[in-house]
């Protein structure tokens, strides 16, 4: 038998030295991205259409003695996203959060609706990645890609086919850039959040609804945003270096719930 080989360097979230971008860090999950990756050492570049936020959550990572910078950025506008990428020159990790529901019913959603969900969630998700992917390819030492799918993704949510359709093809994406940019080092994956408690979900969880669906929940409860860290972290840090086209679920054991 082999011996047991000692724990790999790799095995660690420090991300000192890194340039981590984050979309539509203003607020939820991207906001506490920016400030947990700061936390590991990243230099944080977070990105979103709101200033006022954005500038709120720098002075927070500054005064916790990280790093950090705000871009002002709307991916649904491929020149909002080509003049944001002229003030960033590195990228080391992408986290591709930037995203918007779309909660109406077939019959219900103008194609209006349509399209300005699948120009946020696809389009912008798409063109931030391919941007992010040539500062990687121009620097010679490949990244991370990190996209925030659904697990609507996976299986369909109720009454919101814009937003599932949107988050099942970020998840396809992922799975296609992760085979075609593996061979300049550049590894890609997602994370398909549950229903998480965040200030934009308190009054849809609180709902009749929102309590029903908790019951048919495994774990018969929702996730808290600290429960993202390990699974961000994973996939930013080096620690997943042999990990590409990968979708982790993490949502309470909602996806394994008897129909």
């Amino acid at each position: 038998m082999a011996p047991v080989s000692s724990p790999s360097p790799l095995l660690s979230a420090d991300l000192s030295g890194k340039t981590a971008l984050i979309t539509g860090a203003s607020r939820g999950f991207g906001r506490a991205f920016a400030r947990l990756l700061a936390a590991m050492g990243a230099d944080v570049i977070a990105a979103a259409r709101s200033a006022d936020a954005l500038a709120e959550l720098v002075a927070e990572i500054t005064s916790e003695g990280g790093q950090a910078r705000a871009v002002a950025m709307d991916v649904s506008d491929p020149r909002s996203i080509e003049d944001a990428f002229g003030h960033i020159p590195k990228v080391d990790v992408l986290v591709n959060n930037a995203g918007i529901g779309g909660p109406a019913r077939a019959l219900k959603t103008s194609p209006g609706q349509w399209r300005d969900v699948y120009a946020t969630n696809v389009d912008g998700a798409f063109t931030v990645a391919c941007a992010a992917a040539n500062r990687m390819i121009e620097a010679g030492t490949g990244g991370s890609i990190i996209n925030i799918a659904s697990i609507t993704g996976i299986r369909p949510g109720v009454a919101v086919p814009a937003y599932s359709s949107s988050k099942s093809a970020v998840i396809g994406m992922t799975r296609a850039l992760a085979a075609e940019w593996a061979r300049y080092a550049i590894r890609v994956n997602a994370i398909a959040p549950g229903y998480f408690a965040t200030d934009l979900s308190s009054e849809f969880l609180d709902s009749d609804y929102g309590k029903a669906m908790q019951s048919r929940i495994p774990m018969r409860r929702f996730g808290e945003l600290h429960e993202l860290a390990g699974p961000l972290l994973l996939l930013a840090s080096d620690a997943s270096s042999f990990m590409s086209g990968a979708v982790l679920e993490v949502d309470g054991g909602h996806l394994c719930a008897p129909l």
